[in-house]
């Protein structure tokens, strides 16, 4: 029943940006291999399932999509934590590519975000 629950409320995410950068700056903070903070001021409860897609111009029109599921909800800032659930080995690769460039850049604006 409660997986039944969770696919009745499955919302889906999809937002597209410019960049690399103005994807985190803009949408997602937090970002690993396993989840991210996703800045929202509507977040859905906890447990909820989301359909995850981000569309990202890099190189070429790259897009990291999979499913999630909301364990955290905050005000300040407001949005929630998603853990991936099921994401594709593409969109790993990407993710992987997106930490591997946020490593490299000095932080300068140490909020830590």
């Amino acid at each position: 029943m409660t997986e039944q629950k969770r696919r009745d409320t499955r919302l889906t995410i999809n937002k597209e940006f410019g960049s690399f950068d103005s994807f985190i700056e803009e949408y997602v903070t937090n970002i690993s291999r396993t989840g991210a903070f996703v800045k929202t001021s509507d977040p859905p409860p906890v447990g909820t399932e989301i359909d995850l897609k981000f569309t990202v111009i890099m190189d070429d029109i790259e897009t990291i999509e999979g499913i999630g599921e909301v364990v955290r909800v905050q005000d300040d800032p407001p949005g929630m934590g998603v853990v991936f659930t099921r994401i594709s080995h593409h969109s790993q690769h990407l993710l992987e590519r997106l930490l591997t460039v946020r490593a490299s850049k000095p932080e300068t604006d140490g909020d830590g975000a």
